[in-house]
């Protein structure tokens, strides 16, 4: 969908004025196409600490078709190419002052930084500390980030990568997401890899080949982009929501060549229909998202118990039920399996007039966490995102100026794509992101509501 006032902003004459007044010029960002290159330009690679990933990381890029400069240069690099990516390897922080040469690198580095460009870095948990000191050098890595994230301008974006000693086979694909068009709505975000069992020789152009994905609310808006972007990564999708949608629904499954099941996720039968057909119809399943959401707005005094119980019965309890039957189904949810749930930026920074929808989306949050150990025990993951203001049909309906300020009030300048959710539900289920477990993944462009 279009964005008026983006593609204004970057008109000739809209460039003029709102550079003239002092406006904001929301950047047409660089998103995902198959055959793409990682990145449309070289990457530059510096350390802070004695980092133990910098070799690796060299070696990832040089891998994938990067140029990889050396920053040893007044100007950060070492031609007068721009760089594409920053990437600063923080393992091995011992105390906060080790954090001046991650400073010394970032500064000219990130002044250099090309449109639309990616500035990744890579530390320790804090939580592992072996004092307070390194504690706090690690910790400060997280406001670092935030706060560039907030600095860039064009398009370009910040994240933060953990990485604890012994998970450094894990590195390669959320490294390949963060530098990619994949993730050009995920800024500012923080996450955490393990070691994980993970597939040798994974096709970057079509990694869930011979997968078979369910994805819930599958007929319309974010679910039908989320539905055709695993279609085009290679699953097989199994396209579900309520028979009222059962036209839209089949449509989608046409167009991706999948197939529809009309069910009722709130339904009693629910999970028995779904793991019935995925036993008889594709002998089980690999990734399954549950998107599937409504609201019912009201403030909390004027909501009656009906808007309530439907909200917590479709976001919550039936993400629940399902993923439940599923674990408890012999057979059906296959060996390294990927589930991934939709939570939302209400059930982080809660929303007025959405005390249902919010504790619902803080619920999802709560049992990802809760039952990530258990798939990791059977080599499989759960993980969550986050969306903030995503253009959808819904916000079309919005009134101008409540759309203008869910769209600005982020990083970023701009509210997001369906396509943008997708792509990291699309990434959270991929086979070599087995070392993502009980993460949750905001999109929404840094959003300046909630952490």
């Amino acid at each position: 969908m279009s964005d008026w006032y983006r593609d204004f902003a970057n008109s000739g004459v809209g460039t003029t004025i709102t550079k003239q007044l002092g406006l904001p010029r929301p950047a047409v960002l660089r998103r995902y196409e198959p055959g793409q290159p990682l990145l449309p330009g070289p990457a530059v690679i510096g350390s802070a600490g004695k980092g133990r990933l910098r070799d690796e990381l060299t070696a990832l890029l040089r891998g994938a078709g990067v140029t990889v400069q050396s920053p040893v240069t007044a100007d950060g690099a070492t031609d007068g190419e721009k760089p594409a990516a920053v990437l600063l390897d923080a393992t091995g922080l011992t105390s906060p002052a080790d954090l001046a040469s991650a400073h010394d690198f970032l500064a000219p580095a990130v002044k250099r930084l090309r449109p639309s460009g990616r500035v990744l870095v890579l530390a320790d948990p804090p939580g592992e500390a072996t004092s307070p000191a390194q504690a706090a050098a690690r910790q400060a890595l997280d406001g670092l980030v935030r706060s560039i994230a907030k600095e860039l301008r064009g398009g370009s974006t910040a994240n933060l990568v953990h990485v604890p000693a012994g998970a450094e086979g894990s590195l390669a694909s959320p490294v390949r997401f963060f530098l990619s068009g994949r993730s050009a709505y995920v800024d500012g975000q923080v996450v955490g890899v393990s070691a994980a069992d993970l597939p040798a020789g994974e096709d970057v152009e079509a990694p869930l080949a011979g997968k078979v994905a369910v994805v819930t609310g599958a007929a319309r808006g974010i679910g039908a982009a989320i539905a055709r972007v695993l279609a085009r990564d290679g699953a097989h999708v199994v396209a579900v929501d309520i028979p009222a949608s059962g036209q839209a629904l089949a449509e989608v499954a046409n167009d991706i060549g999948g197939t529809a099941l009309q069910l009722d996720i709130t339904a009693t039968d629910a999970p028995a229909r779904l793991i019935e057909h995925l036993r008889e119809r594709h002998g089980g399943v690999d990734v399954v998202v549950h998107n599937a959401g409504i609201t019912r707005d009201k403030l909390l005094v004027n909501m009656d118990a009906a808007r309530w119980n439907s909200v917590m019965a479709v976001n919550l309890q039936a993400q629940l039920d399902l993923t439940q039957a599923l674990l408890d189904a012999e057979g059906v949810l296959e060996p390294n399996a990927r589930v991934v749930c939709v939570s939302s930026q209400s059930g982080i920074a809660g929303n007025r007039g959405q005390t249902n929808y919010a504790a619902s989306k803080a619920g999802v949050i709560g049992m990802v966490r809760a039952w990530a150990p258990a798939f990791a025990e059977r080599r499989a993951t759960i993980n969550a995102v986050a969306p903030g203001f995503i253009v959808t049909e819904m916000t079309a309906k919005m009134p101008l100026g409540t759309r203008e300020v869910g769209s600005r009030i982020n990083s970023l300048q701009q509210g997001g794509l369906p396509v943008d959710v997708a792509e990291t539900i699309a990434w959270l289920a991929q086979p070599g992101s087995g070392g993502v477990n009980g993460q949750v993944v905001r999109v929404c462009g840094q959003s300046m509501l909630g952490a």
